[in-house]
């Protein structure tokens, strides 16, 4: 199963449960009475959006390179996490809208035993979505995928909340059903922020991991007849790492030796480092 159909499966089961989860939790807060439920039943519809998104991502990322696109799609699928961690952040504003305007109005009401499970519902179920995405997400290296699944958790922060809120309120504490809603609210924001910025760095040709440098370095230098590396470069593009190195060969070898060696090169880091998938070697002569 290739990258695109696996992340595929995923998100269609993801959207699926959304769905049933969603209008369990909106009937659930209409019958209960809590706001608070009301906005989680609307954070998880968004998750729905943004798994849709996600999907669309994917297939575009992982499509051939084509002549207006001689370096592939991959780029496309942080442009795609922007547009997720935005809808995300618009949700977590909108969250926190609802909970002032309920503290504003005054207009508390005594939530219903049907709130409270389909919080305690809605925990158990985002986590587990959480733990399955992101666990196809880091396994195909998508960041969509993963600020996708930082949205299904942020739903279960919000559930979380939401259950305090509504047992509160059901307590005596009415002020706490909507409360712990605009409280839930800033989590999701703060998510949202930091999957805009991860997306924004994926876009500007940020370097890769320390740990991949290392082992570019490593794998050059077991080449027999590098003598050592003059330049070492690398970025990100989307889930892919592209990398320019030059290298110090023998002055007095022929060029066809000097190729050979900068193939093996190309070929070891291309072939044995994972995510890299393109190695561009520069040769410069050694003088002993």
């Amino acid at each position: 199963m290739n990258i695109y159909e696996e992340g595929k499966k995923v998100s269609l089961i993801t959207i699926l449960i959304n769905v049933i989860l969603c209008l369990f939790k909106v009937i659930a807060g209409i019958v209960g009475k809590s706001s608070a439920m009301i906005a989680d039943g609307i954070h998880t519809l968004s998750d729905v959006i943004t798994t849709v998104m996600v999907i669309i991502g994917l297939k575009i990322a992982n499509k051939k390179e084509d002549a207006e696109h001689p370096y592939g799609h991959e780029r496309f699928e942080p442009v795609y996490a922007k547009i997720i961690s935005s809808l995300l952040l618009i949700t977590g504003i909108f969250i926190a809208y609802e909970g002032v305007k309920v503290l504003r109005s005054g207009n508390y009401s005594t939530p219903g035993t049907i709130a409270l499970i389909a919080a305690l519902v809605s925990i158990i179920t985002k986590e587990i979505m959480y733990r399955y995405t992101i666990h196809t997400a880091k396994k195909i290296h998508s960041i969509s995928m993963e600020a996708d699944a930082w949205h299904h958790r942020s739903d279960a922060f919000s559930s979380i909340g939401t259950f305090i809120g509504i047992f509160g309120a059901r307590a005596g504490l009415k002020v706490l059903d909507p409360l712990t809603s605009i409280v839930v609210s800033f989590f999701i924001i703060k998510v949202a922020i930091d999957f805009y910025i991860k997306s924004v760095k994926e876009l500007v040709d940020t370097s890769a991991d320390e740990e991949i440098i290392d082992t570019i370095k490593e794998e050059t230098l077991k080449v027999n007849g590098v003598e050592s590396i003059s330049d070492l470069k690398t970025r990100n593009f989307g889930s892919k790492v592209y990398v320019d190195i030059e290298i110090f060969v023998d002055s007095k070898i022929t060029v066809e030796e000097g190729h050979k060696i900068a193939t093996t090169v190309h070929d070891n880091i291309e072939n044995k480092i994972e995510n890299v998938k393109h190695c561009m070697v520069h040769v410069e002569p050694f003088y002993s």
